[in-house]
């Protein structure tokens, strides 16, 4: 049996306060505001999450409600996973030990995600998954508090992944005992061990413990290498470091994507000194890349015509962050918003990136933001 989990009520927020972070909470709020039909709601709702008119949250298997504007109950729905969904699902999570040490980490790993959906276990809410409930006279779907509510569960999910899980059923004891019952194998005698046995009972066993995961926080220093004809020692070095960069990657993400021969210059450039001049030219590239990686070169180079739905959110969000004075005038031009000497680039990942002008030239001026008037607004 889960119990109930309760939260604080938030206190206001700055005018630009974000909300998810994390890629998970975005996915959230993506579900909660592709299924409105009203941008005006969301704007106030919005409001309303970062101005505190959002009670202490109670979350619990299939909901979580809360008490808005001191008076109305709101309620989000959350459809529970069946018993057999959650045996596939700690099945992926039992099969690699990084899944279980992330979570513990309060991590929620892009492939254990992707391995639970391709076993058809849908964590993430989709369009239509989240159901709202509110006692105010508002027909939207959502109205503004129970947009204002899931608002306010993004910074929970950024907290806590297993938050999402107890949504979803489950919480985060039953689930960490049930990965424990499943690495503890049964006790094989003696006999049966020199003598074999039947391949069903073998099965039966479960799968032994896996070994702890590597450290992540060692640094590597490159071997001393001695200089010899024909080899470039500093650059052998650095592909060396880079090597190793990218398999604790690969430990801690259980992925890598899949780069040009351009990007992993730049990637490089961006995390060694290349000697000889080799960065030479790179130099917004290489700020792109430490702000966004892929994702920030890309909005660096290359323009794109979003969906006009991802910018009428956008254009909402931006007006909320004003809250109530009129956002400066806005030169758009596909994904490029120029807004004074600002410029927002909106990326294929759902997120805006910050230029400021440098002699004539637009340079990568921060971390992106999923909303761009925290990256605007005064």
């Amino acid at each position: 049996m889960n119990a109930a989990r309760g939260f604080p009520a938030f206190p206001p927020q700055r005018a630009g306060a974000r909300f998810a972070t994390s890629w998970w909470g975005r996915a959230w709020i993506q579900a909660m505001e592709d299924t409105s039909l009203d941008h005006g709601l969301l704007r106030k709702g919005r409001a309303y999450a970062k101005t505190g008119q959002v009670g202490p949250i109670t979350v619990s298997p299939g909901r979580i409600a809360a008490v808005t504007e001191s008076e109305y109950d709101t309620v989000v729905r959350v459809e529970q996973l069946t018993d057999a969904a959650w045996q596939r699902f700690l099945d992926q999570v039992a099969a690699k030990a990084g899944h279980i040490a992330a979570l513990l980490d309060r991590d929620m790993p892009h492939d254990l995600v992707e391995a639970a959906e391709g076993a058809s276990v849908p964590l993430l809410p989709a369009v239509g998954d989240l159901e709202p409930e509110c006692s105010c006279p508002d027909w939207g779907h959502p109205c503004k508090h129970a947009a204002a509510l899931c608002y306010q569960v993004s910074w929970l999910l950024d907290a806590d992944p297993f938050v999402l899980l107890l949504m979803r059923g489950r919480g985060e004891r039953e689930l960490i005992e049930a990965l424990q019952q499943r690495d503890a194998p049964a006790h094989v005698p003696a006999r049966a061990q020199a003598a074999g046995m039947p391949a069903a009972a073998a099965f039966a066993m479960g799968v032994p413990p896996l070994p702890e995961p590597p450290p992540y926080d060692v640094v590597f220093t490159p071997p001393a290498l001695e200089p010899d004809p024909g080899v470039d020692v500093a650059a052998l070095g650095i592909l060396a470091a880079s090597a190793a960069d990218r398999a604790r990657e690969l430990l801690l993400r259980g992925r890598l994507p899949e780069l040009t021969e351009h990007q992993d210059h730049v990637r490089l450039a961006a995390g060694h000194d290349l000697p000889g001049g080799r960065a030479d030219g790179l130099g917004a590239a290489v700020q792109a890349w430490r702000y966004g990686g892929a994702d920030g070169l890309e909005a660096l180079e290359t323009p794109w015509t979003p969906p006009r739905q991802a910018l009428a959110r956008a254009q909402t969000l931006l007006e909320a962050g004003w809250e109530g004075e009129r956002p400066p005038a806005v030169e758009s031009w596909r994904n490029r918003w120029t807004l004074g000497s600002v410029q927002l680039r909106y990326g294929r990942d759902g997120r805006w990136y910050p230029f400021t002008d440098r002699d004539g030239e637009w340079w990568p001026a921060g971390t992106p933001e999923r909303d761009p008037s925290a990256l605007a607004a005064p």
